[in-house]
């Protein structure tokens, strides 16, 4: 389906639709701004409706702890008073100003403004992602044209919907495709009206957008990231029991779906033994969040099995002669390696525990410098901010404690730059 000008379409109209929004851009552009207050109206009244229960119908499909998360963030994440905390920070101050006189130069006086177009490309492995990326870009005052993603249900047409009948102003700005990542022309036909392209996904959908691109037209680029827990230390660590116990309800909650999910866990040190030993000691801890964890609605643990299985089977491929000592649990497990390499692991509550000493970690991080986000961190205090010193260093952009690696706090950025920044440019103007 297709939501244009706040109307909903058969996708058998988008070559139709496509080429009248070429028209239509140019227009919009010239006689009409979006106030971000309409925008946040808008989202506010999305959170009311949320927390009333009006979408729950649209919600059966996710376990009830997940639904009760979902809508403790959008109590938060979607009121007004954040939103514009989320201006104030993301965008600093937005009024013009006038730069100081030098001899012998003319003033000019500076703006912040939309970059005009965004075509937003999301990812379909974090719920809501589509709905929340295309307010981040009426919120920077932005047309937008948003590809869903094949495994999108239909809940980010509803709610999409839902903004325009809250606030019919914002149809200008929102053009929904549910184009397929094969239709090339489609996908091209998109590019060609934006200036900038905001895309979600792998390193392969990030090239292949790189293929679509017009030169000239800004990339903004979300890719794949790969989060890990570092351990060091268990012995002298205040509430090592109860770190643990976070961590592992982190990898039972998020299946290891996200960017900023735990992937890896090292241990500091150079001794397998050791590895062992904290595996051993983690098993339970694991295996007890698992099962608090477990889903029982047969289609959804079908497909978790089927991609953990999937995964595994990928990993398997062209090492025919690796060996992998496992420790196995039910619907979980632990897979010992003795390298130090950042890799996705087979997901699904299936963890990686590698050795990593302290002084090898910036070495050993280089090469996965372009997957660094999250790095959980369990370790005595006195420990902590040498650490988060030689992390930093490393490349992460996130820092948390192993319970926290995919909470969300207020005011941080995304990969280490804030999205509705990344939707603007500046412009100059020579004062007379």
């Amino acid at each position: 389906m297709i939501l244009f000008d706040g109307k909903v379409y058969e996708s058998s109209e988008q070559g139709r639709l496509l080429a009248e929004l070429r028209e239509k851009i140019p227009y919009v552009l010239q006689n009409k701004t979006l106030d971000p207050e309409i925008v946040i109206d808008a989202v506010d009244r999305l959170r009311q409706d949320t927390l009333e229960g009006k979408f729950d119908h649209l919600l059966t499909s996710f376990p009830k702890d997940t639904v009760d998360t979902y809508k403790k963030q959008a109590d938060t994440l979607l009121a007004k008073d954040y939103l514009r905390l989320k201006l104030r920070t993301e965008l600093g101050n937005t009024e013009e100003y006038t730069t100081d006189k030098i001899d012998g130069f003319s003033r000019i006086r500076v703006k912040k403004v939309p970059l005009g177009v965004i075509f937003h490309i999301a990812a379909g492995n974090m719920d809501f992602l589509p709905a929340y990326s295309l307010a981040e870009g009426l919120l920077s005052g932005n047309i937008n044209i948003l590809k869903l993603p094949s495994a999108d249900n239909g809940l980010s047409l509803k709610l999409i919907t839902q903004l325009i009948e809250y606030q019919p102003d914002l149809k200008d700005f929102i053009y929904v495709f549910d184009t397929s990542s094969t239709d090339i022309q489609g996908m091209r036909a998109m590019a060609d009206l934006a200036n900038g392209i905001s895309v979600w996904g792998s390193d392969m959908a990030i090239e292949a957008v790189r293929g679509l691109a017009q030169p000239g037209v800004k990339l903004i680029e979300w890719g794949q990231k790969l989060g890990f827990c570092y351990v060091s230390d268990l012995e002298k660590t205040e509430d090592a029991e109860k770190e643990l116990e976070g961590l592992a309800k982190h990898i039972a909650f998020t299946k290891q779906l996200l960017c900023s999910s735990c992937q890896v866990i090292y241990v500091n040190t150079n001794d397998m033994k050791e590895v062992r030993a904290f595996a051993e000691k983690f098993l339970p801890i694991l295996q007890k969040a698992v099962s608090e964890n477990a889903v029982e609605e047969i289609g959804i643990r079908a497909r978790d099995t089927l991609v953990a299985y999937t995964q595994r089977l990928k990993s398997y491929l062209g090492n025919e002669e690796k060996s992998e000592d496992v420790l196995r649990g039910k619907g979980m497990s632990l897979i010992l390696a003795s390298d130090s390499k950042l890799e996705l692991s087979p997901m699904m509550c299936n963890v990686l525990v590698k050795p990593l000493p302290k002084e090898k970690l910036t070495e050993a991080l280089f090469e996965a410098r372009y997957y660094l986000q999250t790095a959980g961190v369990i370790c005595p205090s006195e420990e902590r901010e040498e650490l988060i010193e030689i992390l930093v260093k490393c490349g992460l952009t996130r820092i948390t404690r192993g319970a926290d690696m995919s909470a969300f706090f207020p005011g941080e950025a995304h990969d280490g730059e804030y999205a509705l920044d990344r939707y603007m440019k500046l412009v100059n103007i020579e004062v007379k």
